[in-house]
């Protein structure tokens, strides 16, 4: 998400999630990254992340961090840690419409994928 200033709220970049550590607005301008998605969580859970279109963002960015932190070997098990992740995250703010969306679209592109590798490629390139 890039505002006019040119600054992004959230962005994925080098297999992390940066974000502007929006609590510590307007006097400071701090920028966090991730790897974790649980961090993300974390992060839309305290409000480190605010506004509905960025929780969306996050959300998805999460699930791309959670895609690329599995162990999984097989298809039905990354759709299973994919799954666990996804409610991880709703659970952060589950009237977050936007949050929902988010996760619900990677879901379904994640279904699509029939072996691990095209999940996580598919899953990284849809959230970003």
């Amino acid at each position: 998400m890039q505002n006019v200033t040119g600054l992004r709220t959230v962005e994925w970049k080098n297999n992390k999630v940066k974000m502007i550590e929006q609590t510590k607005l307007p006097n400071e301008l701090i920028f966090v990254e991730y790897d974790d998605f649980n961090q993300v969580a974390n992060a839309i859970k305290t409000l480190i992340v605010r506004g509905a279109p960025a929780i969306g963002v996050s959300g998805a960015f999460g699930l791309g961090l959670a895609v690329l932190q599995s162990k999984a070997t097989t298809r039905d098990e990354l759709l299973s840690d994919l799954e666990d992740a996804r409610k991880i995250l709703f659970a952060t703010r589950p009237t977050a419409v936007n949050l929902g969306w988010g996760l619900e679209k990677i879901m379904n592109v994640a279904k699509t994928g029939e072996t691990v590798e095209q999940i996580r490629e598919l899953v990284i390139s849809t959230a970003k």
